[in-house]
């Protein structure tokens, strides 16, 4: 079996990874997705038509697990995620899948979705327009988080609770051509849940504690160990699913008033902060699910 995974060298995940499939006798091969090249109606038995990374032909591949999409001009973006279409759709088996990455990736097209499902997810106002970012402010109650469409680990995303930081925070956004992606906040104590899903179960989950609002492990937060109860564990599969993930990463928060809202959904999840606290090997256990999965479709 030939497994392959699209990360950047000597990552955490990708080591990981990598020895999981070692385990199970696989050796895994490294690709960045800047490698990417498409050959379209190559004929000659020579040039063979298909999704490749210098001379391997990606679609050979029993199965690639995607690790990291690098920022880029919205043409990279486009292609790269072509590119895996492409692959899935010459029967690959790839993982995320390119559609739930796409969802997963803007954050407006997954409030829209989890909300379309009926999960609870906090009231959000995404424009274009600065007056209007300025009206969605009041309308929001007077104090938001102001997140990048495109974004992780907590980068870029700004609470809002004064209006005329408000009014500059707009002014410099709208300069650069962003749009207004506008949360109401949720008072949740400094502390979040991160769920780890794979497949129709949770695999691990922690409790993410921050010395301020964001919760982020990459910000500085401390994980601890978590039981779910019903109602989250619910919550985050029928999030990964309204997602269509096959793995996930699902942020939960819990309001001062006992109200539970799905923050997010991570659709190239991390899990080195949860792995300190975990006594699930995560890496282990993703790999199972890729070969499953792989011997399962074909």
């Amino acid at each position: 079996m030939r497994i392959g995974i699209l990360a950047s060298a000597g990552s955490w995940h990708y080591l990981q990874l990598e020895a999981a499939f070692e385990r199970l006798g696989i050796t895994v091969e490294r690709y960045y997705i800047t490698e990417l090249m498409a050959k379209v109606g190559m004929s000659s038995s020579s040039f063979v038509s298909g999704s490749f990374a210098g001379d391997e032909r990606l679609e050979d591949l029993d199965a690639l697990i995607v690790r990291s999409i690098p920022a880029g001009s919205l043409e990279q973006i486009v292609f790269r995620m072509n590119a895996l279409h492409c692959l899935e759709q010459a029967g690959t088996f790839v993982m995320n899948q390119p559609l739930a990455i796409e969802k997963t990736v803007d954050k407006f097209y997954t409030s829209s979705l989890l909300a379309s499902q009926g999960l609870p997810t906090p009231p959000t106002i995404v424009t274009e327009n600065r007056d209007a970012a300025m009206e969605a402010f009041q309308e929001l109650g007077g104090d938001v988080v102001v997140k990048p469409l495109f974004g992780s680990l907590g980068r870029g995303m700004v609470r809002v609770d004064n209006p005329d930081v408000a009014y500059r925070v707009f002014q410099a956004l709208e300069m650069n051509h962003y749009v207004f992606y506008l949360q109401k906040f949720i008072h949740h104590e400094n502390k979040d849940i991160r769920v780890f899903v794979l497949g129709d179960r949770v695999l691990a989950a922690m409790e993410r504690r921050g010395s301020a609002w964001k919760t982020n492990i990459a910000q500085g937060a401390v994980a601890y160990p978590v039981e779910l109860d019903d109602y989250q564990e619910k919550l985050a599969l029928k999030a990964a699913r309204a997602i269509g993930c096959l793995y996930a990463g699902v942020d939960i928060v819990r309001s001062r008033d006992g109200e539970m809202f799905v923050l997010e959904v991570n659709g190239i999840p991390g899990w080195e902060g949860l792995q300190k606290v975990s006594s699930v090997n995560i890496a282990d256990e993703i790999a199972s699910f890729v070969v499953k999965g792989r011997e399962g479709c074909c």
